[in-house]
């Protein structure tokens, strides 16, 4: 898949836990590890807005094209 999902990388900067970020953006852990492990088809602008807010960051750096 060209869209690689970098969410543990973020993670890991914040220092937040997987848990922590689930009740941070109200997602449950399952959507969240299936986020975090790249094999999410889709996600919703308001989950990665929630995201973004939480880990104080910008889309980007969540979300990488490669070819």
């Amino acid at each position: 898949m060209p869209i690689q999902v970098n969410l543990d990388v973020m993670m890991a900067k914040r220092k937040i836990s997987l848990n922590e970020l689930s009740e941070k953006v109200e997602l449950t852990l399952s959507n969240l590890s299936i986020l975090k492990t790249g094999k999410a088809k889709a996600i919703r602008f308001s989950t990665l807005e929630a995201i973004c807010k939480a880990l104080d960051c910008q889309p980007g750096d969540i979300l990488e094209y490669i070819e």
